[in-house]
């Protein structure tokens, strides 16, 4: 009965650590990051890092880590982040730009409602195309 006892309140813990690290995480984000470097780094991943590069590193995420760990991130990921940060022009810009070269695929079968979620809430667009130029 006492490890039942426990895990609520480890919960709300996690919650509430996760929440203050985004929100800290978005405010120095907004206040520090300047718009021309973020717009540097989405256009060089876009037109200079070669899509097979991409590809790559992808087939490795999806190698290396097993799915429970995809898919307890995108749990977390999706119960976790504060609205804050889904308001964050600057930081739905990053993951949008980021998430838009995540393919279907590796999102684990029981996660893809939470991913779709997360879709919706920052605005990722569906992978771009990964075949070499």
């Amino acid at each position: 009965m006492a490890a039942q006892g426990k895990k609520p309140k480890l919960d709300s813990v996690i919650r509430s650590l996760a929440k203050r690290g985004f929100s800290l995480f978005v405010k120095a984000v907004d206040k520090y990051a300047p718009d021309r470097l973020l717009l540097f780094g989405l256009n060089f991943l876009d037109k200079r890092v070669p899509n097979r590069l991409i590809s790559f590193a992808i087939k490795w995420v999806e190698r290396l880590a097993p799915r429970k760990l995809i898919s307890s991130v995108i749990a977390t990921a999706d119960e976790y982040v504060p609205d804050e940060v889904a308001n964050s022009r600057k930081v739905c810009t990053v993951l949008a730009g980021l998430g838009k070269y995540i393919p279907d695929e590796i999102i684990p079968p029981e996660s893809t409602g939470r991913w779709e979620n997360l879709r919706t809430k920052f605005h990722i667009p569906k992978l771009i195309s990964s075949k070499p130029k």
